[in-house]
């Protein structure tokens, strides 16, 4: 650009020009802007030198500069884990919208059926490429898997057959030339392989105590770390036992600051908290990975949680964690993101809480652990406060959204897609920062519709809640199917096949009865949004 300003001879003036052109660098100051604030740095922040950001902030600026560049081949490793669920939002859309060639190692689900187009999947040794998102390859290998089960089944019965004759007249002079034409036909088989289904070791999380509600209340409380500088304003909040919420809205905004002050880790400035009595809160956030001893073992830090067991029931807790009888004894230090995590949550398990209270629990879990946690979380029977970037574990989990923004927290009157609709609005005002990500005009301006808006609301959310239940009816079946599959299961344990099989029927059942629960709801959303 300078030289384009200086030049004095019309040729280069001209073929700098058009360089300039070729990489459309005269909207190149918007365009990175445009990149920053989505990812969710704030107007202000885009002059400030690399160095003043955290590591976390830098990881987005670094992955900024690699948008900006627009390459011919853009390939991102776990690109959503320094986001939240704002900027993962927005880099979704951008990845589905980008010119040229992506390739994305991930473990977030929503960015693998939104942003992509194909699966390249590492499975059995082998490397195959699939069209579609990763629930369109889950269901095809599924199938798949299945086909070929069937398939070995029926050329197991097929060779035993053939033994059978082979076995009876091997030695009959008569039936020799028989035999021997069915041992090359056992011999031109090629054994089938079924593979074998990924299973994360479950999480477990179990019953407590059942307490009277509410479990846990702030009451007009202001929230910070400094007097007379609070990070939130006259917060009223409730917790029950059966409570699902997901705490949104863009870093920054306090979410970290709610949810501590809601588990007693921070000391309110103003306003009161209370708490059923005897109630017991597990507490999981990043920073608690530093709180690990890194020389001891998990065993180590299972016998430091529960000195009066036996060595036998040590063991047994940390195979439910699952750390096996090499991992029992490594050092945390040397253990995996996603091992670290697993031994905090078992850890956390054991003291059988009333409340969970997870902040971006998923960093460092895999997709068949991420999986694993949230069939922990709905079997669960306690209440759950959630903060995550990972739009796939909010959606099957949460059955409230609370936005924190602005220094307030509020429950947020709509679901998941909504508030990402917002996000992504071409109107979002930019001047107000990334950081904040919303417009700043109240949530929810009083007008005469407020019970229409309410009453649809209502019917979307119980809309949503049937599809999620639907699908998880249908992802269990789809299990069963496949363990009912397994060559021989009835007659190895026919007392399994038994039970996977009521099971089924009973799953069938309920399937059935959430859809016509389903259809009826989503008639009455029609008619309402008809009379709205």
């Amino acid at each position: 650009m300078q030289e384009a300003e200086t030049a004095t001879d019309p040729h280069r003036i001209a073929e700098i020009h058009m360089r300039l052109f070729d990489i459309d660098a005269h909207s190149a100051e918007a365009r990175a802007a445009e990149i920053l604030v989505g990812l969710g740095f704030e107007q202000g922040d885009l002059t400030r030198a690399t160095r003043e950001f955290s590591g976390g902030w830098r990881m987005r600026a670094a992955l900024a500069g690699v948008l900006f560049s627009t390459p011919d081949l853009l390939i991102l490793d776990e690109p959503t884990n320094y986001l939240d669920l704002e900027g993962a939002s927005w880099l979704e859309s951008y990845l589905r919208k980008y010119p040229n060639t992506v390739v994305v190692v991930s473990h977030d689900r929503e960015m693998l059926n939104r942003s992509v187009t194909h699966i390249l999947a590492l499975a059995d040794l082998k490397l195959e490429i699939h069209p579609g998102g990763y629930d369109t390859y889950l269901r095809k290998r599924a199938e798949k898997v299945a086909n070929l089960a069937s398939q070995k089944v029926k050329q197991d019965a097929e060779r035993e057959h053939l033994q059978k004759f082979v076995d009876r007249f091997r030695a009959t002079a008569s039936k020799a030339r028989q035999a021997q034409s069915r041992i090359k036909m056992i011999e031109k088989m090629k054994d089938i392989s079924v593979p074998l289904a990924d299973r994360a070791t479950p999480f477990k999380f179990e019953d407590p105590q059942e307490l009277a509600d509410p479990l846990l209340q702030l009451e007009d409380a202001d929230l910070g770390y400094v007097e007379g500088v609070p990070v939130l304003r006259g917060v009223n909040f409730r917790l029950d036992h059966d409570d699902r919420i997901v705490i949104i809205g863009p870093n920054g905004q306090g979410k970290t600051t709610l949810v501590k002050s809601i588990g007693a880790r921070l000391q309110l400035l103003k306003g009161q908290r209370r708490a059923a009595k005897a109630v017991k809160i597990g507490y999981f956030s990043q920073d608690q990975l530093d709180e690990l001893h890194a020389g001891q073992t998990p065993l180590d830090h299972i016998r430091d949680l529960a000195p009066n067991l036996s060595p036998a029931q040590h063991r047994s807790i940390a195979a439910q964690m699952g750390f096996g009888h090499e991992k029992i004894q490594t050092p945390v230090e040397k253990l995996s993101g996603g091992e670290k995590v697993r031994l905090l949550l078992g850890l956390m398990a054991y003291t059988k809480p009333h409340v969970l209270i997870l902040d971006e629990p998923t960093s460092h879990l895999d997709i068949d652990s991420r999986e694993a946690l949230i069939h922990a979380l709905n079997d669960y029977n306690g209440a759950v406060l959630l903060i995550t970037h990972d739009v796939y574990l909010a959606e099957a989990c949460a059955d409230r959204l609370w936005l924190v923004h602005n220094g307030r927290a509020k429950q947020y009157d709509g679901d998941l897609s909504d508030y990402r609709a917002l996000v992504l609005s071409a109107d979002r005002p930019a001047t107000s920062g990334a950081a904040k990500g919303l417009s700043t005009k109240p949530l929810a301006p009083a007008t005469g519709d407020e019970p229409k808006r309410a009453s649809l609301g209502a019917l979307k959310h119980k809309v949503a809640e049937l599809e999620k239940e639907m699908d998880t009816f249908q992802r269990d079946i789809s299990r069963i199917d496949l363990a009912i599959a397994a060559p021989g299961l009835f007659e190895r344990d026919p007392a399994r096949g038994a039970a996977l099989s009521k099971d089924r029927a009973a799953l069938t059942q309920h399937l059935q009865q959430a859809e016509e629960r389903w259809l009826e709801a989503s008639e009455a959303l029609e008619a309402a949004k008809r009379g709205a």
